[in-house]
């Protein structure tokens, strides 16, 4: 059966940021559910964010589309263009190659949930809109080309 038992898979987290990055995330929980249906060709995630967490820092993906539905509470789409409060059966979507940088915020006093799917080269590069941060699929660099000695997750 394809159905994906939520309770059964990993809940975690993990992230690859260095430090001071890794600090707005820290109250992210995520499940990997990708790997577990035995997808290949995308990346999917059932998303937790803790009130006053962040998604991510935010960021732009130069080879892979990510597509996000609001399961539960709410969150701010905070990206280039401004702010958009997203709620329960709301989808956002982000081509890849446009780098208008976007990340959720949860402002409220709740949990919100989401899940993001990801297509594309999903070991691609990208950057960081805020910080001085790009990454490939081989890790975290300075924009200068300097490596940080985090590791991105798998």
């Amino acid at each position: 059966m394809p159905r994906l038992d939520l309770e059964a898979i990993e809940l975690t987290n993990r992230t690859g940021y260095p430090d001071p990055f890794d600090q707005p995330v820290s109250g992210r929980w995520y499940r990997r559910l990708a790997p577990v249906g035995g997808l290949k060709h995308m990346g999917a995630s059932h998303v937790v964010l803790k009130p006053g967490a962040w998604s991510s820092q935010r960021h732009w993906h130069d080879d892979e589309d990510e597509f996000l539905v609001m399961l539960s509470g709410e969150a701010v789409l905070v990206e280039d263009d401004g702010e958009t409060v997203l709620r329960p059966g709301d989808c956002a979507a982000f081509p890849a190659g446009v780098k208008n940088g976007h990340h959720l915020q949860n402002r409220s006093e709740t949990d919100c949930t989401f899940v993001v799917v990801g297509a594309g080269n999903m070991d691609g590069s990208g950057g960081y809109t805020d910080i001085d941060m790009t990454f490939s699929g081989e890790g975290y660099f300075h924009r200068d080309g300097t490596p940080y000695p985090a590791r991105r997750p798998r």
